[in-house]
């Protein structure tokens, strides 16, 4: 039954599956304080979520999460590779992108602070800012369903670095092509405009940054850099072409 209590994972990353089992699918991640509803319950412990950050839907274990007992709304999303904080007089590690309260939040027997965690500015050039976050990620391996260092997948990726410009975008690739302006031509391409790919049958299955009109930063295998040109992008590690360009979207100017 659909709950309009907010429960949050007190857990640093809490895995998202398609169905409520350790053998289902990742889906995604949940981060230390991410808000979610519970739309139901299963057996043996697990809770069916939807993110208030992007309506993503899953199942997640029960023991990880907990009913917010003071919702706020963060100060911002934590802008380092790996910082600490405190649950219950506890050190707890959090990953870029976890968002950041000013004051203790309550979730069920949990005490979780944020002290001394340092949060992003918006206000900065975003075609900098961007590529400087993207950056930061060069060479996390690729997990599908990831959504921090210790692995990432290619919407998870894009997901995480907009989220530190303010810009909220929605957790699968085919969704993210759906929002944004059309850009005509890849020379007409901005620093932090998102290129997706498609497979033969058209399904967009792939996304990444373009940090210029010739080159793409994106989560394939590791994040990496490649080449990019108007038919998509060519490897260089594997000296071929990878991916099918079909179409490239800008979300701030």
């Amino acid at each position: 039954m659909f709950s309009e209590a907010i429960y949050i994972p007190v857990v640093s990353v809490c895995p998202v599956r398609e169905a409520p089992n350790h053998r289902s699918e990742m889906t995604s991640q949940l981060l230390l304080g991410e808000q979610v509803h519970v739309l139901d319950n299963a057996v043996d412990g697990w809770l069916q979520i939807r993110s208030l950050h992007d309506g993503y839907e899953g199942w997640c274990q029960a023991i990880q999460l907990a009913e917010l007992v003071n919702p706020t709304e963060p100060i911002g999303y934590y802008d380092h590779e790996l910082g600490f904080a405190n649950v219950n007089g506890q050190p707890m590690p959090v990953f870029m992108g976890t968002p950041v309260h000013k004051e203790t939040i309550q979730a069920g027997v949990f005490s979780i602070s944020f002290t001394g965690l340092t949060t992003n500015t918006t206000d900065e050039d975003k075609q900098v800012q961007v590529a400087e976050i993207a950056l930061q990620y060069l060479n996390t391996p690729y997990l599908w369903g990831g959504r921090t260092f210790a692995g990432i997948d290619c919407s998870g990726f894009v997901q995480m670095v907009y989220r530190q410009l303010g810009i909220h975008m929605q957790r699968d690739a085919w969704m993210q092509a759906a929002e944004g302006e059309s850009v005509g031509f890849l020379q007409e391409a901005q620093p932090g405009d998102l290129a997706f790919f498609d497979e033969p049958d058209g399904r967009i299955t792939h996304v990444g940054i373009l940090l210029n009109d010739h080159e793409i930063i994106h989560s394939s295998g590791k994040v990496r850099i490649d080449d990019i040109d108007h038919q998509g992008i060519i490897s260089r590690d594997q000296k071929k072409r990878t991916h099918k360009l079909r179409i490239i979207k800008r979300y701030f100017s």
